[in-house]
């Protein structure tokens, strides 16, 4: 409710980059030393902690992942302007910030456990198989597609390990007193009463046409407002399964083989539904089975120790058991008890609640699904083979039209697009298009044709670069009808603004809204009465107008000028202010002091931080961080 974004960027990206670097960009820290025998810093060192240097590769590698995500919620955002926000500045402190705390933990002799870092690692989503176990093929693989080692992976997520010693004990036991919430709480139901009027521009009627040279004056001024985003022609040649159905076809003899192979999974079927006992000596087993022989239950003589194993095949009880216990037991009528049976557990007593029979399969039986099995392995085979010999092809000097011909694929040629699926002509952009824009816009001209994944195993395209059109704005010629209205919505606001500043002026005199809107003579909507609590302006899943926001950072009794989206001016007059009193709340008070305490905990984490940082031996590169900084806008100014 009360901080409108993150309020500690610095605490979660230092317990952030760690985690993530390795895996999401592609750079790992190697302990802390490096630099301290050079006594100074390299051209590729931004800055250093006590000789751990923060490297151009890493800031860049940050720089990607974080711009790659910002580009999720803003698929048009270029790189100055994401730097633009002070994007690049609050990375750089981030990793200084990070170092500083991880030399500061080492110092104090924290440490992570091989086992704590097996586990951290064994939960990434990207060392996972499709089971969500740990794949060891998978690690090594990324470690290799990332020219990483080991150890470097584990050093990385030791060191972040290690902030997390150091932070979370702070951010989770901060105490908030209770006449800290009572105040916060009561500001929350302090109420606001006025008023909100609009000066539209459309109130203040067409005015003069505007002239060519005031069009062009105002379109040379507003360029970037016309700016279309840099744009790209695509071409792709697409195939999948279609492309290698003629040799996915199975053959009788496959079929064959496939139903031989199978026949463990063909063959006829006994299923058990079992309940036992386990006993830890014979004596106690045969007094049992005695029991149950002279009438009572096996629910009644084994009480609690009766277990439920549920529905078993002969080989897979023998797992649980042993291979006496499970003949024993597949040996017994539905409903009857075995006797007792040694195993390495212990002495069984077996009941067979129930017994189900699964005929054998024959060929017959099964040769719809061993075909469809034979298909889809052939296809996901020859697709394959195709993908590998058109990227032979490729990285032997083909062309994209010569790759295309000889595999008798179809060329398709996208209409200029932006990023964000848009084309500037109006033409439709194809559907299968829109899944390669991310990798269209992130190749060069020049670069080689690729082939992307659409589906694996099932669909691919050839991609490759037509042609790249700067983000410009388009010639006046062609929008000067839109050019024109937009100047005469401007110049009809700037009249609506004067008129809307009387208005504001003579309410501060002591003049009621009403009557001075009716002052201006103009046909306005009516002046709206707003009655408020601070706390209805707190909903996050409610976005708040901007004039009641604006009223709920006012002085009483005044009133303030807005502009409105539309290009009319807002007037926002604030009447009165009713504080509350949330001494009967306490429900409100403790909600506070529950959320206050999440934000002090941050804060304290923060400042930790800092004064961590402030204590060890930070060094800047000013032309190394300025020049790294420049570096990244030129080769990224556009291109995703």
């Amino acid at each position: 409710m009360f901080r409108s974004g993150p309020v500690s960027k610095i605490m979660i990206g230092v317990l952030a980059i760690g985690l993530f670097a390795i895996v999401a960009t592609g750079f790992g820290s190697s302990g802390m030393g490096g630099l301290g025998a050079l006594g100074g810093l390299s051209a590729d060192t931004l800055a250093s902690v006590d000789g751990e240097p923060v490297t151009a590769t890493e800031i860049s590698a940050v720089v990607d992942r974080q711009l790659g995500a910002a580009r999720q919620e803003t698929p048009d955002l270029d790189i100055a302007t994401y730097f633009g926000g002070g994007a690049f500045e609050g990375i750089l402190s981030e990793l200084i910030a990070a170092k500083a705390l991880t030399a500061f933990g080492l110092d104090q002799g924290l440490a992570a456990s091989k086992k704590s870092v097996d586990s951290q690692i064994a939960a990434i989503p990207a060392f996972q198989n499709l089971a969500g176990q740990f794949d060891d093929a998978a690690f090594r693989r990324l470690l290799q597609t990332q020219n990483l080692t080991e150890q470097q992976v584990r050093d990385d997520f030791s060191a972040t390990m290690i902030r997390q010693q150091l932070l979370a004990p702070l951010a989770a036991n901060a105490r908030v007193p209770g006449g800290m919430a009572l105040q916060y709480a009561s500001l929350l139901l302090e109420q606001r009463s006025g008023s909100v009027g609009i000066v539209t521009f459309e109130a203040m009627g067409a005015g003069a046409r505007p002239t060519d040279a005031e069009v062009a004056g105002y379109y040379r001024s507003n360029q970037a407002r016309y700016t279309v985003p840099e744009q790209r022609v695509l071409r792709f040649a697409a195939f999948g399964q279609e492309n290698v159905a003629a040799a996915s076809q199975p053959t009788e003899a496959e079929v064959q083989a496939a139903y031989r192979a199978g026949a463990d999974g063909y063959a006829a079927k006994e299923t058990r539904t079992l309940s036992q006992v386990v006993l830890p000596g014979e004596a106690e087993a045969k007094v049992l089975a005695a029991r149950v022989a002279g009438g009572a239950s096996l629910d009644q003589a084994a009480g609690a120790g009766l277990i439920s194993v549920g529905a078993q095949t002969r080989q897979g009880f023998t797992n649980i058991a042993s291979k006496a216990v499970a003949d024993a037991a597949f040996a017994t009528a539905r409903g009857k008890t075995t006797a007792p049976i040694k195993s390495p557990l212990g002495w069984h007593i077996v009941r067979v609640d129930a017994v189900t029979g699964t005929a054998a399969k024959s060929l017959f039986d099964v040769r719809g699904e061993i075909e469809q099995g034979i298909v889809a392995r052939k296809q996901a085979e020859a697709l394959a083979a195709m993908v590998s010999r058109i990227e032979d092809k490729l990285g032997e000097g083909s062309s994209f039209e010569e790759v295309a011909k000889a595999e008798k694929l179809s060329i398709v040629e996208t209409p200029p697009v932006t990023l964000a699926g848009q084309s500037s002509d109006g033409n439709a952009v194809p559907v299968e298009a829109r899944g390669l824009l991310k990798s269209g816009f992130e190749m060069e001209q020049d670069d080689d044709p690729v082939v992307e994944t659409i589906v694996a195993d099932q669909r691919y395209v050839i991609l490759a670069v037509g042609r790249i059109m700067p983000a410009a704005a388009p010639p006046l010629a062609r929008i000067k009808d839109q050019v024109t209205r937009d100047f005469a919505v401007r110049r009809a606001s700037e009249r609506a603004k004067a008129v809307a500043s009387t208005v504001v002026a003579k309410i501060n005199r002591g003049m009621p809204a009403a009557r001075a809107f009716a002052e201006t003579g103009l046909k306005l909507p009516p002046v709206q009465p707003v009655l408020a609590r601070r706390l209805d302006i707190a909903r996050p899943d409610q976005p708040v107008p901007p004039p009641l926001q604006l009223m709920f950072s006012m002085a009483p009794g005044k009133a303030r000028l807005l502009s409105s989206p539309g290009g009319g001016w807002f007037v926002v007059h604030l009447a009165s202010v009713v504080p509350g009193n949330a001494g009967n709340a306490p429900g409100l008070v403790e909600a506070t002091r529950t959320q206050f305490a999440g934000i002090l905990g941050e804060e304290y984490a923060t400042q930790f931080a800092r004064a961590v940082e402030a204590d060890r031996k930070v060094k800047r590169n000013a032309n190394a961080i300025r020049a790294t900084k420049q570096g990244i806008l030129r080769g990224r100014a556009i291109t995703p």
